[in-house]
């Protein structure tokens, strides 16, 4: 996959604010034709992360336990079918997956790619917490299980696009990355973070994808640019002068051939999106490129030959009308950029 160029191509971040599946993909479909995406729409409950609470007190629950790794074990060692497995996404947990499906089988077009999203094992290890409001990153075996069930959602998610002749991406969204480091997460060190995340790329591997990693906002870059990770995601509007600060990182990274997914299209605030123009996030982003070139000595083509253009982060909590510029920008900057 080291080969796969991303060549400027617009793409996007998993959310929107709207209640139809079949709306949503239509949308999709229009303004990322090449390599669209499911979304996940948060007013349905079920698009939400799951179950806040993992009761471990229940009479039944370490039987559960027990044929949950039963049923992973069958899969990675034993090549069991993960398609009738309980990690393969459901119609009920997973409408937009299936609706999504749908319309690119009908389409018939000539994919790319096509991208999927999990959420990431420190956003949900962070966000679920047992009986006793603990979250379940610090128990670690529920903390393994987690991880184990994301990794093979993220492996079947691959299988299911690889089926259809073309590219799985699979993003691991990490929102809860950007406050790495600080008293929220002090006893998560660097090395659980990307253990965490190492063990989901390698089932994204195991299908042929491209795995990526969005994280919202800022953190400390080095973690995800030192890891296997193929795409890493971040907020080049509000925070390149951040990532920026790893030019030395960047540059090997870039020299293995990954990408770098690049939100130069701001979803922060409805004012701040309708203050934006094509041509003045085209050129913003020039400037990016034009320094990342500098301080890496990685010539211009090849940074854009690496380059997905993107939102800087979903659009689900915003309007609906804002949503829509924001995926139409995208589509538009990812144009001009590609034509000059």
């Amino acid at each position: 996959m080291k080969n796969f160029k991303a060549n400027g191509l617009p793409l996007l971040i998993g959310s929107l604010p709207m209640d139809s599946h079949e709306e949503a993909a239509k949308l999709v479909l229009d303004h990322t034709p090449d390599i669209p995406l499911w979304v996940q729409l948060p007013i349905h409950k079920d698009d939400e992360i799951g179950k806040n609470l993992l009761d471990t007190s229940k009479p039944e629950f370490d039987e559960e336990f027990l044929a949950f790794f039963e049923e992973y074990l069958s899969i990675t060692e034993s090549g069991a079918d993960i398609g009738t497995s309980l990690f393969a996404l459901s119609g009920s947990r997973a409408k937009g997956f299936f609706e999504f499906l749908k319309q690119v089988d009908e389409k018939g077009s000539s994919f790319i790619a096509l991208k999927g999203q999990v959420t990431g094992p420190i956003t949900f290890g962070t966000a679920v917490k047992d009986e006793n409001d603990k979250d379940i990153f610090y128990n670690d075996q529920l903390k393994d299980a987690a991880i184990k069930k994301l990794a093979l959602n993220a492996r079947w998610q691959a299988g299911e696009f690889s089926k259809r002749g073309v590219v799985p991406i699979i993003f691991i969204d990490e929102p809860a990355l950007a406050g790495f480091g600080t008293s929220a997460y002090i006893t998560i060190t660097k090395e659980d973070v990307i253990q965490s995340i190492e063990e989901i790329i390698r089932e994204i591997h195991a299908e042929n994808g491209l795995a990526g990693v969005h994280v919202c906002a800022n953190t400390e870059w080095d973690m995800l640019l030192g890891s296997h990770i193929d795409i890493i995601s971040f907020d080049a509007y509000s925070f390149f002068d951040r990532f920026i600060l790893y030019p030395e990182m960047i540059k090997t990274y870039l020299e293995q051939g990954k990408l770098l997914a690049w939100g130069i299209v701001p979803t922060s605030k409805p004012e701040v999106i309708a203050a934006q123009t094509t041509q003045g996030l085209a050129q913003m982003l020039h400037d990016q490129m034009n320094e990342l070139s500098d301080k890496t000595g990685i010539d211009k083509a090849t940074i854009l030959a690496q380059a997905f253009i993107t939102p800087s982060c979903g659009t689900g909590s915003l309007d609906l009308a804002s949503a829509k510029t924001v995926l139409k920008l995208t589509k538009e900057v990812s144009a001009t950029f590609r034509q000059i």
